[in-house]
């Protein structure tokens, strides 16, 4: 059983593994690292609808996003991640499309601290990378359109979010009618969703309100198959990579604006 424990720590801290790199215009003695998530700790989970303290735009037009992203000049965010946790996904999403922009929107302050310094040291350490992701700390549940424009994104992720267990706190799932209305305001036509979770309750859930809604539809499972980004939903993110060490299931179902 020690063996065993010992084993997922060290498991655990291979995404916390130190990259250095000396920076040959500086002095030799300057060395860039990606910070620990183990500095950055907090709950799994936060309550959406507590009066948390956020600034938002009125408008999106009002927002700065160059501050953020020093390239991004007229062009506009394509891709967000709603609750990116600590960024393993948001960053694939870099590397993958670095002509696009992405964006991660987390709640949690420490977590979206941790996936902030995450970009910073990364883009120290790969000049002229990783200038297309950023996070942003805000409640997606609540000032999504004050930060996007009508039919601005082409996709949207939903990774493992947070299944709200009990009955009485389904209204806070990040998943639900009200907001679909909301999701399929600042997706392009033909943009899509992207939802997996180790839940099959919720992923039934998920799958049943964003069908019953009439600006989705489902995709194929030939078209998910397909989808570049069909086997990076699975392990790219921390928690995807979790469930996979504990030989968890993972339900994946991808829904296009129509």
């Amino acid at each position: 059983v020690k063996i065993g424990i010992v084993l997922q720590v060290l498991v655990e801290r291979v995404d916390e593994i130190l990259l250095m790199e000396v920076d040959s215009k500086k002095s030799s003695d300057v060395v860039t690292k990606l910070p620990q998530k183990r500095f950055y700790r907090q709950r799994a989970h936060s309550n959406p609808i507590a009066d948390h303290s956020f600034q938002y735009p009125a408008h999106p037009d009002e927002y700065e996003w160059s501050q953020h992203y020093p390239d991004i000049g007229d062009r506009r965010v394509a891709f967000a991640d709603i609750g990116c946790g600590y960024g393993g996904f948001l960053v694939t999403l870099g590397e993958i499309y670095p002509d696009k922009f992405a964006v991660g929107m987390e709640i949690r302050v420490k977590v979206s601290d941790y996936v902030m310094d995450r970009i910073d040291a990364l883009r120290k350490l790969h000049e002229g990378q990783y200038r297309n992701v950023a996070c942003i700390r805000t409640n997606a549940m609540k000032y999504l359109t004050n930060f996007f424009h009508k039919a601005q994104l082409e996709k949207m992720f939903f990774l493992y979010p947070d299944p709200h267990f009990k009955k009485a706190k389904h209204k806070w799932r990040i998943i639900n009618s009200a907001l679909l209305s909301e999701y399929s305001y600042v997706l392009r036509t033909g943009g899509l969703i992207y939802t997996v979770t180790d839940v099959r309750d919720l992923h039934e859930w998920m799958c049943k309100h964003i069908e019953q809604h009439p600006a989705f539809e489902r995709l194929s499972e030939a078209e998910v198959e397909a989808d570049i980004l069909s086997e990076k939903l699975l392990d790219s993110s921390e928690e995807g990579k979790k469930v996979t060490r504990n030989k968890g299931d993972k339900f994946v179902a991808i829904f296009r604006r129509v």
